[in-house]
């Protein structure tokens, strides 16, 4: 695996403190947080709640990206939402160096982010086609899922990419086509990715870092360690087993 290019660490910025009785002050790995990388592509995992998406949305908006999502041209737009990361302003990024470009995919706004696209026909820098770097044509054209990876394959190059649970419309053969296509953009493209999945598909990327936000500190773990690969061999493995434990106990899920 090859060195990590731009993000360093992230670190509590010890003059902007957390109230420990609000969000996201309350979440337990902001106690201590003082977390150096190791891998160009590190996956966050954890329960519903811990907090991965929580600190991605920071690290995004801490590399001048927009929270709703998107590049350096979607910073003004606040197309979904245009709520401040709390925790952004509590944090430090240390950065090796600046990457070329920059993107911050999250899952849950794709749909506005097709939609602004769609309006920027006429912008100055567009050249007529808003749709140039994602494929060629509208995404609002394609299925959820070819719109992500669509997205993915056309739009990601050289650099820096954020991506909050991008296997959300995405079948297993095409999580294995990302997979695929963040091996070579690692290998050959310099690029570095954060990705906060329950995916795991994604999370056996060979040499990734895998952290887990289900400890109180955040822990680097093993793929055989994760709830997310424990469940899903246990039901594929033996799914009469985990369906007699599911109809005999209501409360279970």
């Amino acid at each position: 695996m090859t060195s990590v290019p731009y993000v360093d660490y992230v670190v509590l910025n010890a003059k902007r403190k957390l109230k420990r009785d609000e969000f996201p002050g309350n979440l337990p790995f902001t106690i201590d947080l003082d977390f150096k990388f190791r891998s160009p592509v590190t996956f966050f995992v954890g329960e519903n709640g811990t907090g991965k998406s929580t600190l991605l949305e920071a690290m995004a908006v801490l590399a001048r990206l927009p929270i709703s999502g998107g590049g350096l041209n979607e910073v003004d737009s606040k197309f979904a939402f245009a709520e401040e990361s709390v925790l952004a302003k509590s944090l430090n990024l240390a950065f090796i160096k600046q990457p070329k470009d920059r993107f911050f995919f999250r899952a849950e706004t794709q749909a506005y982010f097709a939609s602004l696209l769609a309006q920027r026909g006429d912008e100055p820098g567009f050249a007529g086609d808003p749709f140039g770097r994602y494929g060629g044509r509208s995404l609002h054209e394609m299925s959820h899922g070819e719109a992500f990876l669509s997205i993915m394959q056309n739009r990601f190059d050289r650099g820096l990419y954020f991506l909050d649970e991008p296997e959300s419309a995405l079948s297993p053969q095409r999580q294995l086509t990302l997979l695929a296509l963040i091996y070579h953009l690692v290998h050959d493209k310099e690029c570095q990715f954060f990705i906060a999945t329950h995916s795991p598909i994604l999370l056996t990327f060979p040499d990734a870092d895998i952290i887990s936000f289900d400890e109180e500190r955040l822990q680097r773990v093993e793929l055989d360690d994760t709830s997310h690969y424990q469940v899903t061999k246990g039901i594929l493995d033996n799914p009469e087993m985990y369906w007699k434990h599911l109809t005999d106990s209501p409360d279970s899920g």
